[in-house]
């Protein structure tokens, strides 16, 4: 019988450890892990939420141990310097190590929990949130042992799948064990992948499609019919109402009172125009061309393009519109705008990231080139300003209505794209190519010519070269993590982590592979919870942005000084 192992950890050939046994090397790393996990992240963290990323991070840490220890043992030298160095340890060492991992590891736990209650309360303070209490922190400490063991055995199931597929293979079909080894688990691994996508994930996200169906279905409290034939959903509108879906009855019935865009703009109640707000719902329409078709009949229904502006929007996935948006054109345009927009998902963004980011983009691809081809139907001197907007997912679904900056140029006379993913694919080739020494949070492109990149009005302002018209602009905060949540966190550290941190960002905030993927996945589905100006919340940028980008003729400093004081 042959005793292989590495530091108390022993395997005898031929013989199965108990499904209970913890590799003390795995155990040493998976506590690391989760240790480094309690670091900050980019936005703060409750105890729960500590406890859901740290338990990950230790499973992550303790499976790629036990993997890395799996070939070491399958190589020889390491394996004869193993059996040697356990032959010669005494066992009462190995029991006085056992002894003190049980000790050490809660301990360790226990300890940077109390200090990680007071990194968050850092992180907090950063982004303008109210300091919170850190009793209750520790907590996290079961929640993350769970979360771990939870995770580890689902580990073990799919090896003991792959061990019942190698020992078939091998005894059976007399497969060589090497082979065998392998082809085990593989396909072990196609199968558990196969039934989760296959099973799981349709099944679950057929009830998601169901579920938010429904909640599309009903009317928000408060919001009735509108009557104003410029508001799809009137009783003159192509577009039925009870066809818009819940946050598209909410588009049309919004907007600022007549005396509220009155005082913004500068002129008396009469003079102010009714905003136009076209909508196409998911079920006004059967494809993302016939929904762009019948926006396009509702602008003409309502006389968007005698407007002075006319804005594209891209919804995100539930088909949501950031009201200060439109709200920010209305006001300072004196209503004489028009805003169109389509419903493409009852998902909301987070989820439509995963499945639908193709339908964003179909949605936003057809809905600009039909109506960028009827504005060009309109003689030079009487058309809109054509303005683009999208944000989170929308502006996603909105970049892909362009092929690059000159396509842009050509076609529209100012866009804003708000909180960008990472995966968008124009932002990455801008922020890519930005100026040499450059920071990756505050980028300059091409000398802020055309392109132009903030957390706030004096950013978008910056650098005091020419900004050329039409102009561009993305809207991100440094604490945002849709913003720079990507798949390469993984394994590669973003240049936002070697620079010096940007606004809101905690600088003990550091890298660590693997651990900071899962760190900022979380914080994604907290980004909205800090207050405007950090994480997910743009609010309050909206009117200072489309002043910069389209501000209208004869417009001063003191019209926008009035006008922040009615935006508020």
């Amino acid at each position: 019988m042959t005793v292989a192992g590495t530091s108390g950890t022993v395997e005898l050939t031929g013989a199965r450890r108990p499904w209970w046994w913890v590799d003390p090397v795995a155990l040493i790393v998976g506590t690391a892990f989760a240790l480094m996990a309690m670091t900050p992240s980019l936005l703060p963290r409750t105890w729960f939420f500590q406890g859901l990323v740290s338990g990950i991070s230790a499973a992550i840490g303790y499976g790629l141990s036990c993997l890395v220890l799996w070939a070491l043992r399958h190589w020889g030298p390491y394996r004869r310097a193993a059996d040697r160095v356990y032959a010669t340890v005494p066992r009462v060492l190995h029991r006085i190590g056992w002894a003190a991992l049980l000790v050490v590891v809660p301990v360790s736990l226990l300890v940077v929990l109390t200090i990680a209650s007071d990194w968050q309360g850092e992180v907090r303070e950063l982004i303008g949130m109210p300091a919170d209490s850190a009793a209750g922190w520790l907590r996290a400490a079961p929640m993350i042992v769970v979360v771990a063991a939870v995770l580890v055995l689902a580990g073990r199931g799919i090896r003991w799948i792959a061990r019942a597929i190698r020992g078939f293979l091998h005894g059976r079909v007399r497969v060589p064990r090497f082979a065998a080894q392998v082809a085990g688990a593989v396909l072990a691994a196609l199968l558990v992948a196969g039934v989760l996508e296959g099973v799981v994930l349709r099944w679950a996200l057929s009830a998601a499609d169901a579920s938010f169906s429904v909640t599309n279905d009903q009317t928000p409290d408060g919001v009735t019919r509108p009557q104003a034939s410029e508001r799809s959903g009137s009783p003159g509108s192509l577009a039925p109402w009870d066809s818009l879906g819940s946050e598209g009855q909410a588009f049309v019935t919004g907007g600022p009172a007549r005396a509220r865009i009155a005082e913004a703009a500068g002129i008396t109640e009469d003079d102010v125009a009714v905003p136009i707000r076209a909508y196409v719902g998911l079920e006004s329409a059967d494809s993302p061309e016939a929904r762009a078709d019948l926006a396009v009949d509702e602008l003409e229904r309502t006389g968007a393009f005698d407007r002075e502006v006319l804005a594209v929007v891209t919804t995100t996935g539930t088909g949501w519109v950031n009201s200060a948006s439109p709200e920010a054109l209305e006001l300072v345009y004196g209503g004489d705008t028009a805003t169109v927009a389509t419903q493409y998902s009852y998902l909301p963004s987070w989820l439509s990231f995963i499945v639908d980011r193709s339908r964003a983009a179909a949605a936003g691809r057809t809905l600009f080139d039909a109506v960028y081809d009827r504005v060009q139907e309109i003689p030079e001197g009487g058309r809109p300003q054509l303005l683009v907007y999208g944000e989170s997912l929308g502006s996603a679904g909105s970049e892909a209505a362009f092929d690059g900056l000159a396509d842009i140029r050509e076609r529209a006379d100012g866009v804003l794209w708000v909180g960008p993913p990472n995966s968008n694919e124009l932002w990455s080739a801008f922020v890519d190519r930005r100026d040499p020494g450059e920071p990756e949070v505050e980028p300059v492109y091409a000398s802020g010519l055309a392109v132009r990149f903030g957390s706030d009005a004096d950013d978008l302002a910056q650098p005091a070269s020419p900004w050329l018209e039409p102009r561009v602009v993305y809207l991100m905060h440094p604490s945002d993590p849709i913003v720079w949540w990507a798949p390469d966190l993984l394994f590669s550290r973003p240049d936002w982590l070697v620079e010096p941190r940007g606004d809101g960002v905690s600088p003990a905030m550091s890298w660590y592979p693997v651990v900071t993927f899962w760190q900022v996945t979380v914080d994604m589905t907290n980004a909205q919870s800090p207050p405007d100006g950090y994480g997910h919340n743009y609010g309050n940028l909206m009117l200072d942005a489309w002043l910069l980008i389209a501000p209208p003729d004869g417009w001063t400093e003191a019209d926008t000084a009035r006008a922040r004081e009615v935006v508020g």
